[in-house]
């Protein structure tokens, strides 16, 4: 059965559909050898050879689902043109070939889901969806009563509101404070740039849990299999947001 190319991409688990749309746009994907560049190209993945940047895809596979502590000082990609570290390096010995869900800023650590279902990934990373992600971090400086009641007012940043839940001071001292905060948005660098955008410089930044999917257990730069019972659990607060 024809589908349209962007949904067959983000069900081979390469990219989201917002993204497979400007990879057909780039002319980086190809049909039975024609390059495709109209998003709204359709195709039959059961009989037509479908290649983004040379290779090719497959929807029919083992799906598998990855919960990875991701190390300080790793790319969130499958490659980086500067080579740094990434993070397929460290989920090489994966029985499949799994891509990120979301982003974690090179600078940050801590969990990562990665998988090759696409609708999965779709669900838990797309901001209408609102899976709430709980963070530590910490800052520069002792933080007073007064700026933590700013901070969970909200902080406007251009492109989006900065407004952390559940936010907390764990510990302080003059030199630095540790917070723990739960979000529902996406943005890229929401958190430093909202603490930035406060007068706070953020020193680390560690990603705790995504729904009640935690890294207990995990060492740094290593990774599992996410259970039944977690993956549902995550479908779960997507459909409820939906």
């Amino acid at each position: 059965m024809k589908e349209r190319l962007q949904k067959i991409i983000a069900a081979a688990g390469i990219a989201s559909r917002r993204h497979a749309e400007e990879l057909i746009a780039a002319g980086r994907v190809s049909v039975n050898g024609e390059v495709i560049t109209e998003p709204g190209t359709r195709a039959d993945p059961a009989l037509d050879v479908i290649r983004v940047d040379g290779n090719t895809i497959s929807v029919s596979k083992n799906l598998l689902y990855i919960a990875l502590h991701k190390p300080a000082e790793y790319v969130t990609t499958m490659s980086d043109p500067q080579k740094r570290p990434t993070v397929a390096d460290l989920v090489r010995d994966a029985s499949e070939r799994v891509y990120p869900v979301g982003r974690l800023d090179y600078g940050s650590s801590g969990l990562l889901l990665l998988t090759n279902d696409g609708a999965f990934a779709q669900k838990i990373q797309h901001p209408r969806y609102q899976i709430p992600k709980t963070y530590r971090v910490k800052i520069a400086g002792r933080l007073a009563r007064e700026d933590l009641k700013k901070l969970a007012g909200g902080i406007r940043l251009p492109d989006c509101v900065f407004r952390p839940e559940n936010l907390t001071i764990e510990k302080t001292n003059e030199r630095s404070t540790w917070l723990r905060l739960t979000l529902r948005e996406g943005k890229n660098r929401i958190i430093r740039r909202g603490f930035e955008a406060a007068g706070r410089r953020v020193a680390r930044l560690v990603r705790e849990s995504i729904g009640d999917v935690t890294l207990a257990g995990l060492e740094e730069g290593t990774w599992r299999e996410l259970t039944g019972r977690e993956i549902r659990q995550l479908l779960a607060l997507a459909q409820r947001r939906s």
